[in-house]
């Protein structure tokens, strides 16, 4: 059974529940044995706290995990529980300053490679077409021209990969045109296939060459696929456009298959399922990992001809993970205090002094 579930695990990545390994987060990793694991607020108390569990997460799996986060900027910076806040993709995009922006990529870069983090889950290429709508998207986009938001992203990502980090372009087909957070619920996207490729598509495609991996988010897409399905459990979208009409190899991720998009719908061993049998890779599970056992069977038993193309584009991209640097606190202050002037340099004069990390009142995006 343990072989078993080991083979179901490598197209996991789990959040964990706290600052430390329990007991029982012990004995799920060592059963499923998952390729990664996805770091939040939750996770980090200190600096030291923090690289101490990455370096314990890496000794309990017996090669080298993926161990992402979301660092965006903004509102959602999971290192800002421990440090400065650097500005959000809306606030480096209203400066429009390239500077800035590679600043910010390099700065993450070195603090990922610091505490032993290896792929960051950014940076978002979708649009802000409407800054109040509740689509999770607030301040989280490098603007509404397709072409402005590739060349700034690009940036971003660019300047990470000169650090040794992983980037991720999200959230496929977009979320730019929903109306409802698909952390709440599961949005319809009314667009057509002659519509999407003339605007939100353009960053995608525009990526592609030079995106580590891409995260397929959670929408309806009648146009695309009249079965009903969300984007991230779909054949049509995930295979049908990213695969073949893209010839997209690279890594496809999910978002968090706990979102309330797919868990008020599907079980999370069928959401998994329906996702690898559409041609993603990696399935994000962030807040029920106590599910994983029963999720990893699932997976275990899906036929080869499921598994193996997604086994072969996973270890791909395992190979280029980087290796984490000798830990120092002083670095680690020398690099808040860079983030801290970053948010100076970027922000006016009133955003700039506002807190960082006052965490007593977040969205849904914030805690996901």
């Amino acid at each position: 059974m343990a072989l078993s579930l080991a083979e179901g695990g490598k197209f996991l990545i789990l959040g964990i529940p706290g600052p430390e390994v329990d007991s029982a987060t012990r004995e799920i990793l060592e059963a499923v044995r998952p390729s990664g694991l996805i770091l939040f607020a939750r996770n980090l108390r200190s600096p030291e706290q923090f690289r101490a569990l990455l370096d314990e997460l890496r000794r309990l799996l017996p090669f080298p995990p993926f161990l992402a986060m979301d660092q965006e900027g903004g509102r959602v910076s999971r290192l800002r529980q421990i440090g400065n806040e650097p500005p959000s993709a809306r606030d480096l995009h209203e400066r429009g300053d390239t500077s800035l922006i590679r600043r910010h990529g390099t700065l993450t870069g070195q603090l990922f490679r610091l505490f032993g983090l290896n792929w960051n889950l950014a940076p978002v290429l979708d649009l802000e077409i409407d800054a109040e709508a509740d689509n999770s998207l607030r301040n989280r986009c490098y603007g509404r021209n397709p072409d402005e938001v590739s060349r700034l992203a690009s940036t971003f990502l660019e300047a990470m990969r000169t650090e040794g980090i992983l980037s991720c372009g999200k959230h496929f087909p977009g979320y730019t045109f929903v109306r409802v957070d698909p952390h709440e619920t599961l949005p319809t996207l009314d667009r057509d296939p002659a519509q999407l490729e003339a605007e939100e598509w353009k960053p995608f495609r525009k990526l592609l060459p030079v995106c580590d991996s891409l995260m397929v988010g959670h929408v309806r897409c009648p146009t695309l696929d009249p079965s009903g399905l969300p984007s991230s459990l779909s054949p049509a979208i995930v295979r049908g456009i990213l695969r073949q009409k893209w010839d997209y190899p690279g890594v496809v991720v999910t978002d968090d298959l706990d979102m309330g998009a797919i868990s008020n719908h599907y079980s999370l061993p069928d959401a998994a399922e329906l996702a690898l049998r559409a041609g993603s890779d990696l399935l994000l599970v962030c807040h029920r990992p106590q599910f994983a056992r029963e999720v990893a069977e699932r997976l275990a038993r899906l036929p080869d001809a499921v598994r193996a193309p997604a086994e072969r584009r996973i270890e791909s991209l395992r190979e280029r993970l980087a290796a984490p640097l000798p830990f120092s606190f002083e670095r680690f202050v020398d690099l808040d205090v860079h983030v801290g002037r970053l948010r100076a340099d970027s922000l006016s004069p009133e955003k700039a002094s506002e807190p960082t990390r006052d965490h007593a009142k977040r969205s849904p995006v914030e805690t996901y």
